[in-house]
């Protein structure tokens, strides 16, 4: 959810009543608020893309960079993002933004940041097909010597698709939330909203899904359980109709 914005009537409240007005409470508080519309990460990586169009390289642009951060743009994103701009807003003013990014993202760059204290892993390419958005898997376990444990992280508004985990008998899965803020639900039952040390125990063949809240990052312990005949059925996304309209309880 966006922050409410008082920059304008900070800065300019007695010079340019009006234009304060304008700024906090149509650009921000509707324009940026229509977050079912559009993302607060896609409003970011748009906003950006025109200000370093315009060659506008100073504490607005320095503003939206660290907004971005915020909003999930991750350093590796920022900096594609801008290697891809070179092209189009030139050069020099490229440059110019990587110099302020450098500074946005600093203590991205020697750790990493989510992921709680497993850490955040490597890009979950293996399975992005079932996901909508951004995750990463840092596996724990070698699953050929025991029980397999790994940690899933999901960037805001990531989550995974429908799905259950077939089992003849035993089977399931059991979620551990270890940082972030997310969400699990099974099928004609109302969403959970987790935090970390929470629990979920996810029976077998029960359909369910599980993933970020739109403004946070979430990260929880994956552990397969054991039984006979297992195997994961993927299915359906969860719809962003449905999934912007989640509540907390």
């Amino acid at each position: 959810m966006i922050e409410k914005q008082t920059a304008g009537r900070d800065v300019l409240g007695e010079f340019a009543p009006k234009f304060a007005e304008l700024n906090d409470d149509v650009l921000f508080g509707q324009v940026w608020a229509r977050e079912d519309k559009l993302s607060l990460k896609m409003r970011s990586i748009v906003t950006i893309t025109a200000l370093i169009s315009k060659g506008v390289i100073d504490s607005s642009l320095n503003y939206h960079l660290e907004t971005a951060r915020k909003n999930g743009v991750t350093k590796t994103e920022m900096a594609e993002l801008l290697t891809h701009l070179s092209f189009y807003a030139g050069w020099p003013n490229a440059w110019a933004a990587f110099r302020l990014a450098k500074e946005v993202y600093v203590e991205d760059h020697n750790k990493e940041e989510h992921g709680g204290l497993f850490g955040q892993g490597e890009l979950n390419t293996a399975y992005s097909e079932y996901f909508i958005g951004q995750s990463y898997l840092k596996p724990l376990t070698d699953p050929k010597e025991t029980v397999f444990i790994a940690n899933v992280t999901f960037e805001p508004a990531c989550r995974n698709n429908w799905h259950i985990h077939h089992a003849k008998s035993g089977g399931g899965q059991i979620l551990i939330c270890v940082d972030g803020e997310g969400w699990y639900q099974e099928e004609g039952k109302e969403a959970q909203s987790l935090k970390p040390g929470d629990t979920i125990t996810i029976p077998a063949n029960v359909k369910h899904w599980h993933g970020a809240k739109k403004d946070r990052w979430f990260s929880h312990l994956a552990i397969e359980v054991p039984g006979v005949e297992t195997s994961n059925e993927w299915l359906e996304p969860v719809k962003n109709e449905f999934y912007d309209n989640l509540k907390e309880c």
